[in-house]
């Protein structure tokens, strides 16, 4: 019987193997059928390869035989978001353009090192086309549904990476966030998620989408999972120019249990938050002993600069392929990135410089605090047909408005723990626990916190 393993986490699968109590094959069988038996409803993944997990699973197995250390993930299954490389497979990044490519000679980098820390690769997953989105409702491989509720978005645009954990099709996996597609998604999904400081873990071997947003990183059902990942993950590689050349930074699996100074943000994340996130944010600030409010007051302004960068730079990357292939986008997709080729420079440079003062404001804050606690997304997961949500008194499109309140960091490159919270509805929101540049150390503190008071908590959803 698979049904005792199915929904154990990476820190659960790591121990278990290493000890020889469970064969690392044994649990990527079990993978494989849960995803046999689910995936078909939910639409994670896209492509699932039997043959490479099997094999690397095997290869876990016989390193412990011949007393070899396979590494801190042995035997751990994960997937991978469509946008990173893996050998022998086109990079889709949700696109028919990509599907048609050339299949890629090596893994991502990051991949790589999941699998010399001793994870299997079950796939990769369905994603918005080109990273565009916070839905996850693909024109060419299909709408990925909330385990919690099929009716409902799982989040985008790393919908599929998302749905996939919280459903236990893998105990992890690997996401980007440009404008908030690792965030918004764990939010809806109750995972924890975390967007690191830009620059801390290299891009090398994924496909972009904003070279000044782009951020990479991993998805996971519990605090200890997320570190291991996270561990296994750092350091540097020149392959990516924005990549920092900095020593690794262990956060471990011991998290630091000194007092932290948190500010609850207000203003623009206290207006564009509905009752639940606001309630979300309530229980975490009372946990975590936070007394004030802050604000940082060019939120909205950056919001805007998000979106201009965002466009002008995915319609400079699609730029030959939008002139002679137009049919082959996503309509919405389309739609977005010619916008995006209209925009005249100026704006784009001043779109720079909101980014830059917003960025200096956010560290002023870092002065008198070690973390900043905002909801992550405005409302939980909306039914796939919900076209408006309610916010700040009115009603707004609800696609666009999902990134409301994640959009603003990602623009200034701050790291960001997604933990996720109970709405009154019975479904998950997310809270984001913000910490300075390069001290992720802080959010996981924070995000264990919350997890040991029971207020977080995420576990693997489905028959």
């Amino acid at each position: 019987m698979n049904s005792d393993i199915e929904g154990l986490g990476a820190v659960e699968i790591a121990t278990a193997v290493r000890a020889g109590r469970l064969s690392a094959v044994r649990i990527a069988g079990a993978a494989l059928t849960r995803i046999e038996r689910l995936n078909g409803s939910l639409n994670a993944f896209r492509v699932v390869l039997p043959e490479r997990v099997l094999a690397e699973a095997a290869a876990v197995d016989q390193a412990l035989r011949s007393g070899v250390d396979p590494g801190p993930l042995a035997g751990v299954p994960y997937g991978l978001k469509d946008l990173f490389d893996v050998e022998g497979l086109p990079t889709a990044a949700g696109s028919k353009i990509g599907v048609e490519g050339p299949p890629a000679t090596r893994d991502a980098v990051l991949a790589a090192r999941m699998r010399a820390a001793g994870a299997v690769l079950l796939g990769v997953q369905v994603m918005d086309e080109y990273a565009y989105g916070f839905t996850t409702q693909n024109a060419h491989f299909g709408t990925v549904a909330n385990p919690h509720d099929p009716e409902r978005t799982a989040g985008g645009s790393s919908g599929g990476s998302a749905a996939a954990v919280a459903a236990g099709l893998g105990a992890l996996a690997l996401a980007s966030d440009t404008n908030g597609s690792i965030r918004v998604p764990a939010s809806f999904c109750g995972l924890f998620g975390l967007k690191p400081t830009f620059g801390r873990l290299p891009r090398t071997g994924s496909f972009p989408f904003v070279f000044d947003l782009d951020h990479l990183g991993p998805l996971a059902r519990s605090v200890g999972d997320l570190a291991l990942a996270y561990d296994a993950l750092q350091g540097y590689d020149a392959g990516d120019p924005a990549c920092v050349d900095r020593p690794a930074e262990p956060v471990g699996l011991e998290f630091a249990s000194t007092p932290l100074r948190v500010g609850v943000l207000g203003g623009w994340f206290h207006d564009m938050a509905a009752g639940a996130a606001r309630d979300a944010v309530a229980a975490a600030a009372e946990a975590l002993k936070a007394r004030k409010r802050v604000e940082l007051h060019g939120a909205e302004a950056v919001r805007s600069a998000a979106f201009l960068i965002t466009a002008a730079s995915g319609a400079n990357l699609h730029r030959r392929n939008l002139a002679e292939r137009p049919q082959d986008f996503d309509p919405a997709t389309r739609g977005r990135l010619l916008a995006g080729a209209l925009l005249p420079a100026d704006a784009v440079i001043q779109a720079q410089r909101v980014r830059r003062r917003f960025y200096e404001e956010a560290l002023g804050l870092f002065g008198d605090f070690d973390l900043l606690l905002a909801p992550a997304t405005p409302v939980p997961a909306p039914r796939h047909d919900e076209s408006t949500i309610e916010l700040a008194g009115q009603s707004v499109a609800t696609r666009p408005n999902l990134g409301a309140l994640t959009q603003p960091i990602s623009a200034i490159g701050l790291p960001v723990l997604a933990a996720p919270m109970q709405a009154g509805s019975g479904l998950p929101i997310g809270v984001q626990l913000i910490a300075p540049p390069w001290r992720e150390d802080l959010a996981f503190a924070a995000a264990a916190r919350l997890e040991a008071a029971g207020l977080s908590h995420s576990k693997a959803v489905g028959p």
